[in-house]
């Protein structure tokens, strides 16, 4: 039913690859998505999706600071309660901590410098990313919204594409440096993923204006910023979130077997509905920013 659709789509559908670093020095390898909606290098994603890459800079900053002040830290006895109090003071006592996020746009554009800019909706999850001075574009097409909400009903079947499966390993922490960075060894692509689901609901702000399609599938983490798009290729709306509904089937200390022992398990039942931003919030943000996007 989406064979076709998802080649279309993919043409324009691309992923954010992110890494993690704690303070331990354990890399975590993440992604998000974003799609093009014009031929002038402007994409659209979630504000989350925005919120983490304008944060990269402020924890890079943090740690880069830490490392200048740790550098001049005089060693002997008091050294370890010295690096402690300078930890705290930075926010990075726990080992845990994420103290470095490093984010690569992927075949998005050619550029000899990475710029762009942003727009971020007041009050959904949606956002917008302009790429500028840019060589040349790297995506085929652009998505295509409708004209109208008239076809748009509950029992709809519309898919989604995104990146939820990170397989990029072309990172690496240089200890020497205390610096994690992308590579180009290893594998630097992560294969684009499709869930497909039924308009269930539409969920409407406290004004009752509606702002989200609900699909009966759900949304999975790295296809935040992701196309929802039917047989045609045309764009409904963006995955933003997944909401988990209590089904009250739970079962506590059920005796079952398993490799022929008996055993008492709990088990407690969630429904995991994805949640898109509807197209026409999408429209509408565009039109007031004066952003061109087209319609089938």
């Amino acid at each position: 039913m989406f064979v076709k659709s998802i080649k279309e789509v993919s043409q324009f559908t691309r992923p954010i690859h992110s890494i993690m670093r704690t303070y331990s020095g354990e890399i975590i390898p993440g992604a998000a998505t974003l799609f093009f909606i014009n031929e002038d290098g402007y994409a659209i994603t979630c504000k989350h999706v925005l919120e983490l890459l304008l944060e990269s800079n402020r924890v890079n900053a943090n740690y880069e600071s830490f490392k200048n002040r740790r550098s001049i830290l005089t060693t002997g006895k008091k050294y370890n309660q010295k690096l402690k109090e300078l930890e705290k003071e930075y926010g990075i006592a726990d080992k845990n901590t994420i103290v470095q996020i490093k984010n690569r746009f992927l075949d998005c554009i050619e550029t000899d410098q990475l710029k762009w800019s942003s727009w971020v909706h007041p009050q959904y999850d949606l956002a917008v990313i302009k790429f500028e001075d840019y060589n040349e574009i790297l995506y085929n097409s652009y998505a295509r919204f409708p004209s109208t909400s008239s076809c748009l009903n509950q029992g709809k079947f519309l898919c989604r594409i995104g990146y939820p499966f990170p397989e990029f390993t072309n990172y690496k922490f240089d200890k020497e440096k205390d610096d994690i960075e992308f590579t180009n060894n290893g594998n630097q692509s992560t294969p684009i993923f499709p869930i497909e689901g039924m308009v269930t609901r539409f969920i409407a702000a406290p004004d009752s204006r509606v702002f989200a399609i609900e699909l009966s599938t759900p949304g999975l983490r790295g296809q935040s910023g992701g196309p929802l798009f039917d047989e045609n290729g045309i764009i409904y709306g963006m995955q933003s979130t997944t909401h988990h509904l209590h089904l009250g089937f739970d079962l506590v200390k059920q005796d079952v077997v398993i490799d022929n022992l008996h055993k008492k398990v709990d088990d407690y039942a969630f429904l995991h509905l994805g949640s898109c931003i509807h197209f026409e919030i999408i429209k509408e943000f565009l039109t007031e920013n004066s952003i061109k996007f087209y319609t089938a």
